[in-house]
């Protein structure tokens, strides 16, 4: 119990600056907006917070129990084998994995380490910041269950074509030596990849109950505070964002529509579970489903704790492959994604 209250405080601690800025958010809306506008924002702020509360918890639940019991453990054997086949399954556990941004870097100085092949890792890399499990949930409450299934199959395509277009420069000659000299070397950087199953029945171990409840509260608590920042933003969204202006930039039939989203996207993204209100929002305005995808992914993986995971693990050259990448897989996946809902149209 002392276990949890002391997560409990240490995750209050985490969330102070995301705090202070709802706090700001709440006071400058308070008093610099009329009562009714006011009232409209926390009203929508209230309802759309309730409204994706049961997805808010299914989240989090899913979250502590990949974490109890040991999910991870699974990185071994997915990494082991050569070729396309071992690309394609780094794909398809980077959108599945439940790791983030900054949880992945010990994660891949392990793998550079431990010498698997750099395509499988990127294709791990460039699909992992996207998609989890948790965001899955959330997106499926805030933007549907077709747009959640888009994003997940952009994902694994995205890794995938990394991957092989990777294995591809690698065959011509390059990125010989992709890890920095200092992450090389970096002894706490490097934990050991074991073959050791997961537990799924956590329960019946007392220590993985009680991460359970630990990582549970943690997670609602970060997830819930950046929906209630992300709520607020789009309520000021619907209420002054000009719908005749996002439609013009951002709607299907702007030839600037993707590239706009993805350049905008790389900037504007400041976390992964706010951007779906926000795309939500971008989206009653106006803002195309393909552009909206490709916002999304170009976002996920040139956010700062992804770029630097990137940048602090290996060379300038392999970076600016990665960002080329992400742009490069992100106009692509928006682009099918947009034809595919002028089809079905």
């Amino acid at each position: 119990m002392s276990t949890l209250v002391l997560s409990i405080g240490r995750s209050f601690r985490k969330i102070d600056n995301a705090l202070l800025a709802i706090i700001v958010l709440v006071i400058g809306i308070a008093f610099g907006l009329p009562q009714e506008e006011a009232l409209q924002s926390l009203h929508f702020t209230s309802s759309s917070l309730l409204g994706i509360s049961p997805f808010l918890a299914l989240s989090a639940l899913l979250a502590a129990y990949l974490n109890a019991a040991g999910a991870d453990k699974v990185i071994g054997r997915v990494f082991n084998g050569h070729g396309w086949k071992v690309i394609a399954a780094a794909a398809i556990f980077g959108s599945l994995s439940p790791f983030c941004s900054c949880g992945v870097i010990p994660i891949i100085a392990a793998l550079l380490a431990a010498g698997v092949p750099l395509p499988a890792i990127m294709a791990f890399w460039l699909s992992s910041p996207i998609m989890d499990p948790e965001m899955f949930i959330l997106t499926f409450g805030g933007l549907g269950l077709e747009f959640a299934i888009a994003k997940t199959l952009a994902t694994f395509a995205i890794g995938l074509f990394g991957g092989l277009a990777t294995r591809a420069v690698i065959n011509a000659g390059g990125f010989t030596s992709p890890l920095k000299a200092e992450a090389a070397t970096c002894g706490s950087c490097k934990p050991q990849i074991s073959d050791e199953k997961p537990v799924w029945a956590f329960w019946r171990d007392q220590s993985r109950k009680s991460d359970f409840n630990v990582n549970f509260i943690s997670t609602l608590l970060f997830l819930g505070k950046w929906l209630v920042f992300a709520f607020i933003i789009e309520s000021l969204m619907v209420m002054y964002l000009p719908a005749q202006t996002v439609a013009q930039w951002l709607g299907g039939d702007s030839a600037f529509a993707l590239p706009l989203a993805v350049i905008t996207g790389i900037p504007a993204y400041l976390n992964g579970y706010a951007a779906i209100p926000l795309v939500a929002g971008l989206m009653e305005t106006g803002m195309a489903p393909g552009p909206a995808l490709a916002f999304m992914t170009a976002g996920a993986m040139t956010s700062i704790p992804a770029a630097i995971a990137v940048f602090a693990l290996v060379k300038r050259s392999v970076f600016l492959w990665y960002l080329l990448l992400a742009a490069v897989g992100s106009l692509a996946v928006g682009q099918v994604f947009q034809l595919y809902m002028q089809f079905m149209a």
